[in-house]
């Protein structure tokens, strides 16, 4: 069941998130161009994005943070190592569980999976630096209300 939090919501808010949630989903593009650079599937980049490269998670830990079933996981995992991005390890804790961690290749992927993916796209470099400030801290109040500006 969809539900509305704010029937009475004011119509220029309305027309703008609707928008907005539009420009969105547009950069959905900009996954599969990511992930066709880096030699891997649009899910083995979700799994790429997923993986702290500073603490190896397990392939449990991955699923649960992934919200999807482990053996999905594996498929994705297989992506990555195929690709030489990730390898599975023996976990420290419990050598009968894998770790997943990033290879020096998967370290240097991620860092341009966030570039491509998580930059503001260009449109928004059309505001100048000020609409761009006031964008932005609207956003975060909106979004993170118990965030204290700086």
């Amino acid at each position: 069941m969809i539900r509305i939090a704010n029937v009475d919501a004011d119509p220029l808010l309305v027309e703008t998130w609707q928008q907005l949630m539009g420009f969105v989903l547009e950069q959905r593009f900009r996954w599969a161009e990511v992930a066709t650079d880096l030699g891997i599937t649009q899910a083995g980049l979700r799994a790429l994005l997923a993986i702290d490269p500073r603490q190896p998670q397990s392939m449990r830990e991955l699923a649960t943070a992934m919200n999807c079933d482990p053996s999905y996981i594996t498929a994705m995992i297989d992506d990555l190592e195929r690709a030489g991005l990730a390898v599975r390890q023996p976990s420290q804790a419990d050598r009968r569980v894998k770790t997943v961690v990033l290879t020096p290749g998967g370290m240097t992927a991620l860092q341009t999976a966030r570039d491509g993916l998580l930059y503001p796209p260009p449109q928004l470099a059309q505001l100048t630096p000020a609409e761009q400030q006031q964008l932005a801290r609207l956003l975060q109040h909106g979004l993170n209300p118990t965030r204290q500006e700086q």
